[in-house]
């Protein structure tokens, strides 16, 4: 049962377990009793090759901090892509959602992640998401202070990033996926500014809560650009109807969690930064090991209630069918990049 309100925010994170008999028991993987769909692996050429044109574009634009070395290759962008969006027109609509997956990386690490060292700070963080935002959505004024805005934009690499990923998309989306994309990025940043304002206040929400902030800090800007990527539009009317906003955001909550999951013992370093299984045992007063499973627990209804409304919408229309057959795609081949991405993840001992 969850905590009181009044109670929540006084609750400590439990601490870290035994780190190096976790880290040891499980290397890769899918998590046992996890609900997903099996891909292919991700056609190694392809994916090589969406890596060297990421490489070359955020080289060119002076992206990567030097305590990134290493980074990029470790991420494997090409691959995660590659398998997200299994039938891309071609690549470079591929190379089009990588950039702007890369962009929304070096936003979230350069501008968020205080234990990246790497320049990220809960402190300010509003002022630095918002000229991200106008990055995305442009300034306009007068000529003299326009030209100020566009220096302004490309001073920073984050907001470089932001600024040609989105040219890049713009120029391979219609108009109505364009703004869909930046909107999305706006639900992003407001989730960045609700985690960032319980860090600074060592608030430990209830588990409710912190589902609504993942609600937005989460994946959708990917997965909602699947019609673009695959080469059509689900038109503004149909996308906007809420049956398929709400798949859309099921399956956004559901590989959100998917991450939380796979990301565990590696966040276990820092006990103060929230996940799923943390805020699960904060509340229940439970272990790790029983929050966690609790947690895939909730996925796993999440992506049933994703799968049952997907195929009942699906048999309404063959565009609806291939919007939610999309989404399905980017949930499933995310969950493969995840359970498959040794430099990044490891599973702990739970089962």
């Amino acid at each position: 049962m969850s905590t009181p309100p009044t109670a929540a925010a006084s609750l400590p994170l439990p601490g870290p377990p035994n780190l190096a008999r976790t880290l040891t028991a499980r290397r890769g993987g899918a998590i046992p009793g996890l609900r997903y769909r099996p891909v292919a692996p991700a056609d190694p050429e392809k994916a090589a090759e969406i890596d060297r044109r990421l490489e070359e574009w955020a080289r060119g634009l002076d992206l990567f901090p030097e305590a990134w070395n290493g980074d990029f290759a470790g991420f494997q962008f090409g691959r995660a892509v590659v398998l997200q969006h299994p039938e891309a027109a071609d690549l470079e609509r591929l190379t089009a959602a990588g950039k702007l997956l890369l962009a929304e990386n070096v936003v979230d690490t350069c501008y968020c992640e205080e234990d990246e060292g790497k320049g990220g700070s809960r402190r300010g963080l509003g002022g630095r998401l918002i000229m991200a935002q106008s990055a995305l959505d442009p300034y306009h004024g007068t000529p003299e202070l326009q030209e100020q805005w566009l220096l302004g934009m490309q001073a920073d690499g984050p907001l470089r990033s932001y600024h040609w990923a989105l040219k890049d998309y713009a120029a391979l989306a219609t108009p109505s996926q364009t703004d869909r994309f930046v909107h999305d990025i706006a639900r992003l940043h407001l989730g960045y500014l609700a985690e960032a304002a319980w860090g600074e206040t060592r608030y430990v929400p209830r588990v409710w809560e912190y589902l609504v902030m993942r609600q937005f800090n989460n994946f959708r800007p990917c997965l909602s650009i699947v019609d673009a990527v695959d080469g059509y539009e689900l038109p503004e009317p149909v996308y906007a109807r809420p049956e398929i906003q709400r798949i859309t955001v099921l399956a956004s909550n559901a590989t959100t969690i998917v991450n939380d999951l796979y990301s565990f013992t590696k966040e276990l370093t820092d006990p103060t930064h929230l996940n799923l299984p943390q805020v699960i045992a904060a509340n229940e007063r439970c272990g790790l090991k029983a929050a966690y499973l609790k947690a895939v627990e909730i996925h796993n209804e999440i992506m049933e209630a994703f799968e049952a409304e997907s195929a009942l919408l699906s048999a309404t229309s063959p565009l609806v069918e291939r919007y939610a057959r999309g989404l399905s795609d980017w949930v499933a081949g995310n969950h493969e990049w995840h359970a498959t991405n040794t430099h990044r993840y490891h599973l702990p001992n739970y089962w």
